[in-house]
């Protein structure tokens, strides 16, 4: 018992602790994401939602309509050489779609099973919070998809 009380104290202390910028950065582009994409009609259904048996989370989880969209926020304060959205590589892909599979399936034992498959959508939301200038954002709707497609050469 006194060890767990422990663990729970530790871990509201980390919670008051001050987070690095960069964290910091990162939780005020997905707070704007959220609500960019709520003046766009979307329905967020969850914020930073993890499995808890796999590392990392889904920034946003929304329904368009029918449509189910797993959304991935990329957040910069400058506009440096690289896009911001360029971040989401191969390995960040695939773990979102990991992350998404153990959402979706959650997601069915909980409620009724559907009479379709669920339409599902990964996207990548790009929020520029440049200092002095106005908030900016690039949405790259159904940027990849459950395969990962090969680089054709020609």
């Amino acid at each position: 018992m006194e060890r767990a009380l422990t663990r729970l104290g530790e871990r509201a202390r980390r919670r008051g602790a001050a987070l690095p910028p960069h964290l910091a950065t990162g939780i005020e582009g997905e707070d704007a994401a959220y609500f960019y994409l709520r003046r766009k009609g979307y329905m967020i259904v969850a914020r930073r939602w993890s499995s808890g048996n796999l590392p990392g989370d889904l920034d946003l989880v929304a329904w368009q309509g029918e449509r189910l969209c797993f959304i991935e926020v990329k957040t910069r304060t400058a506009r440096d050489a690289s896009p911001a959205e360029v971040a989401v590589d191969a390995q960040k892909r695939s773990l979102l779609r990991r992350l998404a599979r153990q959402y979706v399936r959650q997601l069915t034992r909980a409620e009724p099973p559907p009479t379709h498959p669920v339409s599902v959508r990964f996207d990548v939301i790009s929020v520029y919070l440049v200092p002095g200038e106005p908030k900016e954002f690039l949405h790259f709707e159904n940027a990849f998809g459950w395969i990962e497609q090969e680089s054709r050469r020609d």
